[in-house]
């Protein structure tokens, strides 16, 4: 990802040019960052875990959110747009703004070539500084793999990676995410395979 302007914004200031653009930004380290478009692959998995997750909190306190809902590490000042986030119970939202949330559950990115190495390194550590979220999950597009983080005691995290058929276990939010439907319809880039 790279800073969309190099002038630096307050918090407020930021809100307010979000609240008034037609495009997506990240605030980061007080510099306003571009969101880059999706592939198909990136768009249809995003699409299948939101729908896999909220079939499944239908009747509970658990709510997804798309990449529309802007989540807030008030520690580190970071404003970004997970793929998918989820919250279960009361929604803590930014005292500025209600449409950015303060306390996910569950975070989920779908890497792509130009944010992995930001999704697995910086934002993960800014993630990390959320009290709420207790599991954190990489899903590629190029192929079936899965990988959880799962907040195990304090600033602990476990790793798993999942693949193939496996069902991907998400303790925080008591549900299961099958890569069948993680992975439903998604025909990988170059070798025409659906999965």
């Amino acid at each position: 990802m790279e800073p969309a302007q190099r002038e630096r914004l307050s918090e407020a200031e930021y809100l307010e040019r979000e609240r008034a653009s037609d495009e997506k930004h990240e605030l980061v380290n007080g510099e306003l960052v571009a969101m880059a478009g999706s592939t198909r692959q990136h768009s249809q998995i995003t699409a299948n875990i939101i729908r896999s997750l909220g079939n499944r909190f239908a009747d509970r306190p658990c709510v997804v959110h798309t990449s529309d809902r802007r989540v807030n590490v008030a520690t580190t000042r970071l404003y970004a747009y997970p793929d998918v986030s989820v919250v279960c119970g009361p929604e803590q939202s930014h005292p500025q703004d209600h449409n950015t949330l303060r306390n996910p559950t569950l975070i989920v990115e779908v890497l792509s070539d130009s944010t992995e190495l930001y999704d697995r390194g910086a934002k993960f550590a800014h993630y990390q500084n959320l009290a709420s979220m207790r599991e954190y999950l990489l899903v590629s597009q190029k192929e079936r793999i899965v990988e959880r983080y799962e907040r195990i005691d304090g600033d602990e995290w476990r790793y798993t990676r999942f693949t193939g058929g496996a069902i991907v276990p998400l303790p925080s939010v008591a549900a299961e995410l099958p890569l069948d439907e993680v992975y439903l319809k998604v025909e990988f880039a170059g070798d025409g395979e659906v999965a």
